[in-house]
């Protein structure tokens, strides 16, 4: 890995970098590399990862504790590519990812994808952390709760979607009302009713019912 990192720092461009920054309202620094490049540098990093056929959790927090925002995006790309070896004891580290250096652009790939296969594979999770998720005070973990089922489909738990919305329909934060929104606009082009419905019987903030309804 101290390849990659070295390869990545050789790459960086200060003034990509400022744009980029600024895009993500300056939360954090970056290298100023363009995901198609980065996808690229990785490669080979990712390659030797899966032939190994198990998360190496060492690496994803050396990654996650480098203050330039691409290492991040490595570790999420790291933690797609390698998603099947999850174990349930994991969802303890995934829940340090989304508290760690919170933002939506890490918090929203993290839910849909690790979080969301580790759940779907182990449903106990749902009832052991998730839903305490849902009432949690960080909106970051709170949203990561409404999102996880976000590529579901059809295997959307639509009882404890409810039960998630519900928690968290009174809140003012945006990250939350946007979240809400945007889970009922996905599973909506899966059970338009049910989205309808769900609209028709709960008072939302206008923001997730905007979002919601884009494709009712």
């Amino acid at each position: 890995m101290h390849e990659l990192i070295e390869t990545l720092n050789a790459n960086r461009n200060p003034q990509l970098a400022e744009g980029m920054a600024a895009y993500m309202k300056n939360q954090f620094p970056f290298l100023g590399i363009p995901k198609p490049v980065r996808t690229k540098l990785q490669k080979d990093f990712i390659k030797r990862a899966k032939k190994q056929g198990r998360i190496e959790w060492q690496d994803v927090y050396a990654l996650w504790d480098l203050p330039e925002r691409e290492y991040q995006y490595v570790a999420l790309d790291y933690l797609v590519e390698l998603k099947e070896y999850l174990q349930p004891v994991d969802i303890y580290h995934l829940q340090t990812l989304i508290l760690m250096k919170s933002w939506w652009d890490t918090v929203d790939k993290l839910a849909s994808i690790p979080v969301g296969t580790l759940c779907l594979k182990h449903p106990e999770l749902v009832k052991d952390c998730v839903v305490a998720w849902a009432n949690s005070d960080n909106i970051w973990l709170a949203r990561t709760a409404i999102l996880y089922q976000l590529k579901y489909k059809n295997k959307t738990d639509t009882r404890i979607l409810a039960e998630i919305i519900e928690k968290n329909s009174g809140s003012k934060e945006f990250f939350i009302n946007k979240a809400i929104g945007w889970i009922l606009r996905e599973y909506s082009k899966t059970d338009k009713e049910w989205v309808r419905e769900f609209l028709d019987t709960h008072t939302l903030a206008p923001l997730s019912v905007r979002e919601a309804s884009k494709y009712l």
